[in-house]
C-alpha cells in the first residue's frame, strides 16, 4: 500500500478510523491478530553449537576408530583418541562462541510506550499493543512507535539515518504525495524505531510489527542464512577427498589381508585404526584455529574486532568492498566546505595552522566574510558540547556546522539577542534582531529559492549594489551538483530603538551577503584507503541511502573510478535479479537506495563470483552486512543491529582499518597454506608406513598413540611457527586470490605426494638400519618418531616459502619460531628420557648416534626440496 499518496479523507477510510482514534473493543479485536512486536528466531542451545564441531567426516574416522578401540579393549588408545577429538571441537566452539543476537537488538530499538488517542482522549500505552488506524502523538525525544502516516505535523523533524543513511534529520509534512518515490521522499510518514528531534505531529498507525520498514529488516536478517567462508568451504571438499582416499584404502587393504595375509581380528582392526589415525591430520584443524586466533588478536591491535574466526581468511579474498557513505566514508557531521559572495567561490579547507591563520587574518578584513560569519553566529538556534570527549550537537546538524565554521574563525564581540523568528518549514527561513557593539541588525537565513525573492541589494567589498539574481542561481546550482546543501544569509541595519521583529521587516531593503555550501565531507584517511583498496585490486562501491547529486560528489572526492555515474534505488526496482548481475559490476555509486536494495547488490556481485564485503553504520545495513561474505560494522557511531549482523566491527570507525584488515587477510591465508603444505606430508607419510608394511607383510612401525603424538604434538608446535610468518613485501600488488582457486593446485599435490613418499622411505632406511643391528622394537619405534620429527622441523622451513629459498633475514625476525623449536626440543627430550613417557607412549632411551641418524634424515629432506624449488623457479 502506497499509504504516501493518500489523504486524510481516503485514509480514514482505508484504515477504517477517525481523528478521534479507535473505541477499545475495536482495538482489542485487531490486537488479536498481532501485537506490534517484531518475531524472532529460534535460538540454538550452546550444547548444540559445540556438537556442530564434532559435523566433520574426519572426525567421523576418529570417533569410529576410539569406539572400535574401546570394543578391542583398548581404553588408553581409545581415550586418548576421543581426547584428541574433544580437544579440537573445544578450541573451535570458543573460538566462535559469541552468537548473532542482531534480532534481539532490533527489538531492543522498538518504543517501549505511546500516547494514542481513544475516542477523543489520551491514553498511554504499551507500544506493542498498538493496532492500525491508532492515532498517536508525537513529540520531541519521542521514539516513532509504528509506521505511522502524519495528518498533522507543526516544524516536526525526525532523525531517519539508521533507516535511510541521510546524514541530516527530515522536515516532515502531512500533505499526500501524488509520485511514486523512495524510502527517504516519503516526507508525510514515520517510521518504526526513528527519533523525533524536534516539533510535534499526530498520525494514523499503518504498519505494525513485521510489516514496518524496521520489521521488514528482521525479516530480512532472519531469511539470511550464514554463508560458508572460501576457507571453510575449500577445507570441506579437502576433508572429502582425505576421507574418500582413506575409506578407499581401507576396503582395498582389508580385502588384501583377507586373500593374502593371515591377519587375527584383532591385528587387522589394530591395522586399520593405525592407518586411519596415521591418514587422518588430526592436528590440522587446532593449528587452522590457531593460526586464525592469532591473525584475530593482531587484528584487534588495529581496532579490529574479529567476530567469526575464518573472516580473517576471508578478507585476504575480497575481491568487492560496499559501503555505506554516512559514517564510514564520510565523517557523519555537516561541515561547511564553500562559501559563495559576490566576488567569487571561496573553499573551506581542512583546518590546520596555516588556514587557521590565512582565514582568521581575512575575516579581520574581508567584511563580506565576516557578515557570512555574523549571521552564522547570531542566526542560530544549536549549541555545539562535548560530552565524554564526544562532540555533540544539540540541534540542527546543518546549524551545527555552521556553528563550527564560525567559532573557529574566532569572532568576539559585543552582542546579544534581541527577537526573533524561529526557523519553520511553512517559511524555510530564520531571522533574529539582534544588537553587536551597540548597532541593530536583523540576520536572516534560510532556502536560497525564498531567500533570493526577499533581497534587494547584495553585499560586496566595496558596499551594496543591486542584487543580480541570475549570478546567485547559477552559484547555487553549481554548489547543488557538487552534493552540498546550501543556504542563503541576508542582513539589514536597522534603527537601535527597534525591540521586536516581524515577518514583514524582512520583505524591504534586505541585502543577500552570500551562500554556505555544506556536505558531510569525506574522511580523508577514506580517500588513502580507496586508493591502496585499488591498488589492491579491490574494487569499492558506495551503496547510500542518500540523493544522487551528494552521492556522487563524495564519489568523486574519495576517487571512485565511475564516480560520474550512479544508479538509484527506483532504477533497481525495475530490474530483475538477472538484470542486476548484469550491470552491478559496471558501476560504483548507487544512490537512494533501502535496505532491501543494498541486499540484493550485494546477492548480485556475489552472483558474479566475487568476494564481497560490505560495511555500514545504521539498521538499514544490516541485512546487507549479513548476506556479504565479510560483513564490517562501525564501533563507535555503528548501530547495536549493526554489529551483531557484521563479522568484524572497526573499533575506530575509520574505513582505512580495512586495508590494514585486508593485508593481514592476505598473511592469514599465506601461512594457512605453508601450513597445509607442511601438515598432510607428515600425515600421509605415516599412512604410508602403514599401508606398506602391510602389503610387505611387515609389522606396525608405529602404534596408534605414537601416530597421535606426532599429528597433535609436534605437528600443532611446528605450524604454529608457520601462522607468525610476516607477508611477503609484493602481496599487497597482487590481485585479490580466486575463490574457486582450489587449496592445493597442481604442484601442491605434487609437492605432498614426493614428500610423504621421501619421509616415508627414510623412515623405513632408519628402521631397517636399526633392525639389522639389533635395535629392540621401542627402540626402532622411538628412532623412527625422532626421524619424522626431524624430517618435520626441516620440512617446516622448506615451507616458509613455497618456491622461495627458505633461509632468509625474515627467519630470524619470527621469533615464534625459535620457541616453538625450543618446545618441541623438551617434549622429544621428556619423550626419549622421562620414564612416564615411556609408559605412556611405550618408547624408549635411544643414543646420541641413533638420533644423529635422525638427524641426517631430516637435513637429508631438506636438501632435496630445496632443490627442487630451485629447479622449479628455474623452469
Amino acid at each position: 500500500m502506497k499509504w504516501y499518496q493518500l489523504d486524510q479523507s481516503q485514509l480514514i477510510e482505508q484504515l477504517a478510523t477517525s481523528e478521534s482514534g479507535l473505541p477499545p473493543a475495536v482495538r482489542q479485536k485487531r490486537l488479536e491478530q498481532g501485537k506490534n512486536v517484531l518475531t524472532g528466531e529460534k535460538e540454538t542451545s550452546k550444547l548444540q553449537k559445540f556438537f556442530s564441531h564434532f559435523h566433520d567426516l574426519l572426525i567421523y574416522v576418529l570417533l569410529a576408530s576410539a569406539v572400535l578401540k574401546g570394543i578391542s579393549g583398548d581404553f588408553i588408545d581409545m581415550s586418548i583418541i576421543l581426547f584428541v577429538v574433544v580437544i579440537n571441537s573445544l578450541i573451535g566452539y570458543l573460538q566462535e562462541a559469541k552468537a548473532t543476537d542482531s534480532l534481539k537488538s532490533l527489538g531492543d530499538m522498538m518504543s517501549a510506550s505511546a500516547v494514542i488517542l481513544s475516542e477523543g482522549e489520551k491514553q498511554v500505552v504499551p507500544a506493542e499493543t498498538l493496532v492500525a488506524g491508532d492515532v498517536v502523538y508525537l513529540n520531541p525525544g519521542d521514539i516513532v512507535p509504528a509506521d505511522l502516516r502524519l495528518f498533522t505535523a507543526y516544524n516536526l523533524v525526525v532523525e531517519e539515518a539508521i533507516l535511510t543513511g541521510e546524514s541530516t534529520p527530515v522536515e516532515k509534512h502531512s500533505s499526500p504525495i501524488a509520485a511514486m518515490v523512495d524510502l527517504g521522499d516519503q516526507t508525510n510518514l514515520v517510521f518504526s524505531g526513528t527519533l523525533v528531534t524536534s516539533g510535534s505531529g499526530k498520525g494514523f498507525v499503518v504498519e505494525t510489527g513485521d510489516a514496518t520498514e524496521i520489521g521488514k529488516i528482521s525479516q530480512h536478517l532472519k531469511n539470511i542464512e550464514d554463508t560458508e567462508t572460501p576457507l571453510i568451504k575449500k577445507m570441506k571438499i579437502l576433508n572429502k577427498q582425505i576421507f574418500y582416499l582413506l575409506i578407499g584404502l581401507i576396503v582395498v587393504l582389508t580385502i588384501f589381508s583377507l586373500l593374502f595375509r593371515d591377519f587375527t581380528g584383532d591385528e587387522l582392526l589394530s591395522s586399520m585404526i593405525a592407518l586411519a589415525v596415521a591418514a587422518v591430520p588430526e592436528g590440522l584443524p587446532a593449528v587452522l584455529s590457531i593460526i586464525l586466533s592469532v591473525g584475530v588478536g593482531r587484528m584487534a591491535q588495529k581496532k579490529t574486532i574479529i567476530k567469526k574466526m575464518p573472516a580473517v581468511e576471508t578478507l585476504g579474498s575480497m575481491g568487492i568492498i560496499c559501503s555505506d557513505k554516512t559514517g564510514t566514508l564520510t565523517k557523519n557531521e555537516m561541515h561547511v566546505v564553500a562559501t559563495v559572495t559576490a566576488e567569487g567561490v571561496e573553499t573551506v579547507s581542512q583546518k590546520n595552522d596555516e588556514t587557521y591563520q590565512q582565514e582568521l587574518l581575512e575575516a579581520e578584513t574581508n567584511p563580506l566574510l565576516r557578515k557570512l560569519i555574523e549571521v552564522a553566529l547570531y542566526c542560530n538556534d544549536t549549541k555545539i558540547t562535548y560530552k565524554n570527549g564526544q562532540r555533540e550537537i544539540i540541534g540542527n546538524p546543518t546549524e551545527g556546522a555552521l556553528l563550527d565554521w564560525a567559532n573557529h574563525l574566532a569572532l568576539i564581540e559585543d552582542e546579544h539577542d534581541i527577537s526573533k523568528i524561529p526557523f519553520d518549514s511553512a517559511y524555510k527561513y530564520m531571522a533574529t534582531l539582534v544588537e553587536v557593539d551597540h548597532r541593530r541588525f536583523i540576520y536572516l537565513k534560510g532556502a536560497p529559492d525564498v531567500l533570493l525573492q526577499m533581497v534587494s541589494n547584495q553585499l560586496h567589498e566595496d558596499g551594496l549594489k543591486p542584487f543580480v539574481k541570475d549570478y546567485w542561481q547559477e552559484k547555487i546550482q553549481q554548489q547543488a551538483q557538487k552534493g552540498q546543501r546550501v543556504l542563503a544569509a541576508a542582513f539589514k541595519k536597522v534603527s537601535s530603538n527597534q525591540e521586536v521583529l516581524s515577518h514583514e521587516d524582512l520583505q524591504r531593503d534586505m541585502t543577500l551577503v552570500g551562500l554556505y555550501g555544506i556536505i558531510d565531507p569525506p574522511k580523508p584517511e577514506a580517500i588513502q584507503a580507496v586508493a591502496t583498496s585499488q591498488q589492491a585490486g579491490i574494487q569499492v562501491k558506495m551503496i547510500t541511502g542518500d540523493h544522487k547529486d551528494t552521492a556522487m560528489a563524495i564519489a568523486q572526492e574519495i576517487g571512485l573510478k565511475r564516480a560520474h555515474q550512479a544508479v538509484e534505488g527506483k532504477d533497481i526496482e525495475q530490474m530483475s535479479d538477472e538484470e542486476l548481475a548484469q550491470i552491478v559490476l559496471q558501476n560504483d555509486v548507487y544512490a537512494r537506495t533501502t535496505p532491501e536494495h543494498k541486499l540484493r547488490l550485494v546477492h548480485a556481485i556475489q552472483k558474479n563470483g566475487y568476494i564481497v564485503g560490505m560495511t555500514g553504520d545504521g539498521v538499514n545495513d544490516a541485512p546487507a552486512l549479513k548476506q556479504a561474505d565479510i560483513g564490517i560494522a562501525m564501533g563507535i557511531k555503528g548501530t547495536q543491529v549493526t554489529k551483531d549482523a557484521a563479522d568484524m566491527v572497526l573499533a575506530d570507525d575509520n574505513f582505512a582499518t580495512i586495508t590494514a584488515a585486508v593485508k593481514e587477510g592476505r598473511r592469514v591465508y599465506d601461512n594457512l597454506k605453508k601450513t597445509i603444505y607442511f601438515s598432510l606430508p607428515t600425515a600421509f607419510a605415516q599412512g604410508l608406513l602403514v599401508v606398506v608394511s602391510i602389503l610387505l607383510d611387515r609389522p606396525l612401525p608405529l602404534s596408534s598413540v605414537q601416530i597421535l603424538w606426532l599429528n597433535m604434538v609436534t605437528t600443532i608446535t611446528l605450524s604454529f611457527a608457520l601462522g607468525f610468518e610476516p607477508l611477503g613485501n609484493d602481496r599487497m600488488s597482487d590481485p585479490p586470490r580466486d575463490p574457486n582457486q582450489n587449496i592445493l593446485n597442481g604442484y601442491a599435490v605434487f609437492r605432498i605426494v614426493y614428500v610423504s613418499i621421501l619421509l616415508a622411505v627414510l623412515g623405513f632406511v632408519v628402521n631397517d638400519f636399526l633392525a639389522n643391528r639389533g635395535a629392540t622394537e621401542a627402540v626402532m619405534q622411538t628412532t623412527l618418531i625422532m626421524t619424522i620429527v626431524f624430517g618435520q622441523v626441516f620440512y617446516m622451513i622448506n615451507c616458509r616459502e613455497i618456491k622461495d629459498f627458505s633461509i632468509n633475514s625474515q627467519i630470524l625476525h619470527n621469533k615464534v619460531l625459535w620457541i616453538s623449536l625450543l618446545v618441541l626440543l623438551i617434549l622429544q627430550t621428556l619423550l626419549i628420557y622421562a620414564p612416564f613417557m615411556h609408559t605412556i607412549l611405550g618408547t624408549a632411551t635411544i643414543s646420541l648416534s641413533q638420533i644423529g641418524l635422525s638427524l641426517l634424515a631430516g637435513i637429508l629432506l631438506f636438501l632435496v626440496v630445496e632443490g627442487e624449488k630451485a629447479l622449479t623457479r628455474n623452469r
